[in-house]
């Protein structure tokens, strides 16, 4: 334990974009046919190394099958909330969970080159202590670690809802699940919250037979995957309200409230709507009342193309659509990010009205059907996926994974694991470094990314900016 808190917990937005410049990345390499065990890679990403852009540790783990997806700290800037009695931890672990196995990881990265195992928490006692299975998303909170699931009990996870349950941050033992009400939630993807409001939201996906062995087609077109955002009592663990975006609105998976705590909305993006292929993000907020509201506020449509070009899954519609699989916000709460992991953009939207985005900025890398190269000619598998911004906004990072069914559903042959960085101009707009370009180890995608100190989807803050 510190005698004073980490220098990297900030009690604002902006005290944290005012930190030094990030000069590594932590990034998950999976093994998408599980004969490889999977792994974390350690990123150089200073330009003034003579190691800028390479990998210079990788991190194997000991058991295959595990298909790492989402991962997060054991402490954050959430520890100097008033309410916690962790303010003195050191953001020192990362919580690795696998997806397939339910096995977690708990990595010591106190030598950022040179991490390593500090704990291996098997899926037998994940699912003896909290009745869940393939843990998710990870966050800090001022009460521990909180993990999202996207199963419940039983072999094919779908015995009860999935949910969250909470870890200790100091022993990492699992102390039991989150929910004490869950209302109407029977299906789970993401969660975030503001702390001094007292309020979480949490998403949906699918439940395991929905998304495991691939997208299911039947499925998608019956509107059977996820389509409700749900609000949450926090420190009651209560469900009070749950708001259908409409169940043409498919997969709403990543939500990301305002980082300053003062602000009382939020955004959740929609891979999908079923009557056009637009990609969509819904703007959330609070009534004065404490009820909560949502509207879509960004549609994103689909490209046209010849049924030749594309994968069997999408012959028959003769497009492409988006794919919003993942969004993220500046700290600043300016820029929105918007992965069309489908089309191969990255779109950059300025939100500073969150009523009114407007298209800031545009990269295309990737693509279903346009293919389109990295700038240095290297080609970029798949397309923009797991997104990262910089604490002060001015790098935008991103890998090209989704998850390894679905890759080889929507983009078939072996694309790689990759990931590129682009320069945020003052006022907005995109530009690829042409000198960062990750290439992973043959066999192994990349996934989500941790900068070293904190980024734009780990830490949640306890104090309005100044």
């Amino acid at each position: 334990m510190n005698l004073r808190p980490d220098p990297t917990f900030h009690a604002t937005p902006k005290l944290a974009m005012e930190a030094p410049a990030e000069t590594l990345a932590f990034t998950l390499m999976l093994s998408p046919d599980g004969s490889q065990p999977d792994g974390l890679a350690v990123v150089d990403v200073d330009p003034s190394s003579m190691s800028y852009g390479q990998i210079v540790h990788q991190l194997i783990m000991p058991h295959t099958g595990d298909e790492f997806h989402h991962f997060g700290w054991n402490a954050c800037s959430s520890a100097l909330s008033p309410l916690t009695g962790h303010a003195f931890l050191e953001r020192r672990y990362l919580i690795i969970p696998g997806i397939r196995s339910s096995r977690i990881y708990v990595i010591d990265v106190k030598e950022p080159r040179a991490p390593k195992i500090h704990k291996v928490i098997e899926p037998e006692e994940v699912f003896a202590k909290t009745g869940y299975s393939r843990p998710h998303t990870i966050h800090c909170g001022p009460e521990g670690i909180y993990v999202s699931t996207l199963g419940g009990g039983g072999p094919d996870g779908t015995d009860g809802p999935p949910g969250i349950f909470i870890m200790d941050c100091e022993t990492f033992e699992i102390r039991g699940r989150y929910e004490m009400d869950r209302g109407r939630q029977n299906k789970h993807y993401d969660f975030w919250w503001n702390l001094p409001r007292d309020y979480m939201v949490s998403s949906e996906w699918g439940l395991p037979p929905q998304y495991e062995n691939g997208i299911v087609a039947e499925d998608l077109l019956s509107n059977k995957y996820g389509h409700s955002i749900h609000f949450w009592k926090l420190r009651e663990r209560r469900n009070v309200q749950t708001i259908d975006l409409g169940e043409n609105h498919q997969m709403a998976l990543e939500v990301r409230p305002a980082h300053d705590p003062g602000k009382d909305y939020g955004f959740v993006g929609v891979v999908v709507d079923t009557t056009n292929l637009q990609g969509a993000i819904f703007t959330w907020w609070r009534r004065d009342d404490g009820t909560f509201e949502a509207k879509k506020t960004i549609t994103i449509d689909p490209q046209p193309a010849d049924a030749a070009d594309l994968p069997d899954l999408l012959k028959g519609f003769g497009a492409v659509p988006p794919l919003v699989t993942d969004i993220d916000l500046s700290l600043d709460d300016r820029f929105l990010y918007v992965s069309c992991w489908g089309t191969g953009e990255m779109l950059q939207y300025d939100v500073s009205d969150p009523m009114a985005p407007k298209l800031a900025g545009k990269v295309e890398i990737g693509g279903i059907v346009k293919k389109t190269p990295h700038p240095n000619g290297k080609v970029f598998g798949y397309g923009p996926q797991m997104v990262e911004i910089s604490r002060d906004g001015k790098r935008v990072y991103w890998t090209n994974s989704l998850y390894s069914t679905w890759d080889d559903q929507f983009y078939p042959g072996e694309g790689g694991g990759a990931m590129v960085m682009a320069h945020v101009g003052p006022n907005g707009g995109l530009t690829l470094d042409e000198d960062f370009f990750v290439a992973f180890p043959k066999g192994y995608r990349s996934h989500q990314i941790r900068l070293e100190g904190g980024d734009c989807s780990t830490d949640s803050f306890c104090y309005p900016s100044v």
